[in-house]
């Protein structure tokens, strides 16, 4: 990337094979200025967030985890620990829809829009990408413009909002990270939250999915090596 491209860049890195690779792709691109993670009471956060921070220190650049309390008390979702149980399948199930936290995207990014401004950063980087439109309206390309828009006009630094993957398939990001070299083994999906990945639920399912149609080895250890479920008509 050309010199006059480059950004000054928060990037959100849940510590998911998709923030991960698009941390390492930034850091190739842009100047980092802190990997960002959020806890907002999920299931899996407290698996998730340690490999956000293992990458960003691989890196040499900050981590910072921000406290979203308030969602996991008072938001309605499975994948939140005062939710129930994170259900089974094909990543794009109507059953899925259990696992969505309402507008999480919009308060991330949100928080990583002042964030970015008060670290005089020029760019917000969200791996958002083409297949987490079957269920998540927070992904949309609607919702992602219309918050790129509100970002850039609400910040004197019109920071824009980054979405280098929102084109590609998951298994494209699978490939983009073998390319970048990004150990995978150190990344997390699983939305159960276990000490090892269930293999079954619809984050797990995705993950298999991905490594499968790249064609790559998937180092993950899963309680369940299961035949994937067909994707929904």
């Amino acid at each position: 990337m050309s010199e006059s491209l480059k950004k000054r860049v928060i990037v959100l890195c849940s510590g998911g094979m998709d923030s991960v690779v698009a941390l390492h792709a930034a850091a190739r691109e842009h100047e980092v200025v802190a990997a960002l993670s959020f806890h907002y009471g999920s299931k899996h956060n407290d698996r998730e967030i340690p490999f956000a921070a293992y990458h960003a220190d691989l890196l040499g650049t900050a981590h910072l985890t921000i406290p979203l309390d308030f969602m996991g008390s008072l938001f309605e979702s499975h994948l939140l620990k005062s939710g129930a149980s994170i259900p089974k399948g094909h990543y794009e199930e109507e059953t899925m829809k259990q696992t969505v936290v309402p507008f999480r995207n919009g308060i991330m990014l949100a928080v990583a829009a002042g964030l970015a401004e008060s670290r005089h950063a020029t760019g917000v980087v969200i791996a958002a990408h083409s297949g987490d439109h079957a269920i998540y309206p927070d992904c949309r390309e609607g919702f992602m413009r219309a918050m790129g828009d509100a970002i850039r006009l609400g910040t004197y630094a019109d920071v824009a909002l980054l979405r280098p993957f929102i084109s590609m398939t998951k298994s494209e990001i699978a490939r983009r990270g073998h390319e970048l070299a990004v150990d995978f083994s150190q990344t997390w999906s699983c939305y159960v939250g276990g000490e090892t990945h269930c293999g079954e639920c619809g984050t797990c399912v995705e993950r298999r999915e991905a490594f499968q149609l790249a064609g790559l080895n998937d180092p993950t250890e899963y309680l369940s090596n299961a035949p994937l479920p067909s994707k929904p008509l």
